[in-house]
């Protein structure tokens, strides 16, 4: 079984509803060109390709690419971390809904997850429970940091614990978020900037703590760690020799292994690598779809890892995913 655990989707009525409603949210859509295109006041834009907003079409694309299965995540352009924590807390509850709405239209190869008002935790922890006891998803994409905050801050403690508690898993996704000198130029404020985001994420939550306090915590990095897991030695050299970076009695190395990661390398022989050090069972296939920098022939590139087994195959394409979020 073939599923696709990293896949966007912003349904139509989110779509008209953001349309309608430039306030707070601060986005528009814009068809001079012919297409339509998601236009944020930060400054950033994207095609509204049909494959977000429509089940019939992102169906017919699954089956294109060869999929059996993808669990369906609102676009991290959609986290408004920025805007009034009630108001954010009722539109992620409309977009979780309507998440579930799209999911609901072929339920045998699409399942929905969900995403939390992180800025309001008392709302987020509400919000889990409403999606595992109401909508029966037990997973949720939610971003690197939150509002420039790190995930691994105090605030945010008990939103995590209720995910662990819950059995929720969790994906940490990357997102535009103000400037980022030195990254303006030639795309990289993603090609660089989100592998780098999700790397300081991860590092923040090892030597925060988190992952010592909370050891059942399912947590996925996207973009296969970001740079973390091919730098993880550096962590480990300075936990060694540094007193800042002494917060932890494991190593920062073995910390790292308790999240998953998805495969999004781009690189047969950097997913190796993350495969050999993970382990197999950390490992999910993801493609980022339908953003310009998904990878859309993933089992073409896990194919590519030389020495890959017939039953790591079978886990990183489809079996781990299944098995985190209770399927």
């Amino acid at each position: 079984m073939i599923v696709d655990a990293h896949n966007h989707v912003i349904p139509k009525s989110i779509v008209d509803l953001l349309s309608s409603n430039p306030e707070p949210f601060g986005v528009t859509t814009d068809n001079s060109s012919g297409a339509a295109r998601m236009i944020h006041r930060d400054g950033f834009a994207y095609p509204l390709f049909d494959e977000f907003v429509e089940p019939a079409e992102k169906l017919r694309q699954l089956g294109q690419r060869g999929f059996d299965k993808a669990i369906i995540s609102p676009s991290p352009t959609l986290f408004f971390y920025r805007i009034e924590g009630s108001r954010n807390a009722e539109f992620v509850r409309r977009v979780n809904e309507e998440v579930a709405a799209f999911a609901a239209v072929d339920p045998t190869r699409m399942r929905a997850m969900g995403t939390l008002p992180m800025q309001s935790p008392e709302a987020s922890i509400a919000e889990l429970d409403y999606l595992v006891n109401d909508l029966g998803i037990r997973s949720v994409m939610i971003g690197c940091h939150i509002d420039g905050v790190q995930l691994a801050a105090p605030q945010f403690r008990d939103v995590l614990r209720r995910a662990e508690e819950l059995d929720v898993f969790i994906l940490a996704h990357p997102y535009y978020f103000g400037s980022k000198p030195g990254l303006e130029d030639y795309y990289l404020t993603n090609l660089i900037g989100n592998p780098l985001d999700t790397a300081v994420m991860a590092a923040h939550l090892i030597f925060g703590g988190v992952m010592d306090e909370l050891p059942e915590l399912k947590l996925c990095l996207s973009h296969a760690g970001g740079f973390l897991p091919y730098q993880i030695g550096r962590l480990v050299h300075g936990w060694n020799v540094r007193r800042e970076a002494k917060t932890t009695t494991a190593s920062p190395k073995d910390l790292l292994r308790r999240f998953y990661f998805d495969t999004i390398t781009h690189d047969s022989a950097a997913l190796g690598y993350l495969i050999d050090f993970a382990g197999e069972q950390h490992v999910l296939l993801g493609t980022d779809l339908p953003f310009d920098m998904a990878d859309v022939t993933p089992v073409s590139t896990l194919r590519g890892v030389k020495g890959l087994s017939e039953e790591a195959f079978a886990l990183i394409s489809g079996g781990n995913a299944m098995r985190l979020i209770g399927a």
